[in-house]
């Protein structure tokens, strides 16, 4: 009985101090400089609503509001990027992600915009980046943010330039021009 008392205890008393040398092991080090690129990517995306194929859909709008664009409503996308605003120029890639209408005002729609442009062939094969931003409609040209990447463009910041290239009032379809700017290592 007094062995197991004494193992009990010693157990106990291990299992007390192991958290204090336990503990996860970091230390903080100065990384060594790199040198910061700059590259600018121009090319066009095509969110279409409309037809048998569509490259955004809603999935999910208040129960408030009538129409498919209002205040709430939320788009997944997965729209092709192009070399050209033709709908049959060479794919490069595409963007995924989501958008939500966030203005309550239905003359101006405003989105807010998060998606992962990714490129499928090229220089940038394989390398994407990130976008965080929102998107009012209303100005000829529009400023969003970058906010990371990967492969190429790892640690990511930037800009991209964006206008309607082409817009259908009746079925939503729009293929957008992207003049990008990113800084990355």
């Amino acid at each position: 009985m007094e062995k197991q008392v004494i193992f009990s205890s010693a157990i106990i008393l291990l299992l007390a101090i192991a958290p204090v040398y336990g503990q996860y092991y970091s230390e903080t080090v100065t990384p060594p400089p790199r040198r910061e690129r700059m590259t600018r990517l121009h090319f066009f995306l095509h969110d279409t609503l409309s037809g048998e194929n569509p490259s955004a859909v809603l999935i999910a709008r208040p129960n408030i509001t009538g129409s498919a664009v209002s205040f709430g409503s939320l788009f997944a996308i997965d729209d092709p990027l192009t070399v050209g605003p033709e709908p049959t120029s060479e794919v490069i890639g595409n963007a995924q992600g989501m958008y939500v209408s966030s203005s309550r005002d239905p003359a101006m729609f405003t989105a807010v915009m998060y998606a992962d442009f990714a490129f499928t062939s090229g220089r940038f094969n394989g390398s994407s980046f990130s976008l965080f931003s929102r998107n009012p409609s209303s100005p000829p040209v529009r400023e969003l943010g970058i906010v990371g990447g990967r492969g190429a463009f790892r640690m990511a910041s930037g800009f991209a330039f964006i206008r309607n290239s082409f817009l259908n009032l009746t079925t939503g379809d729009t293929i957008v021009e992207f003049n990008v700017t990113l800084y990355h290592y």
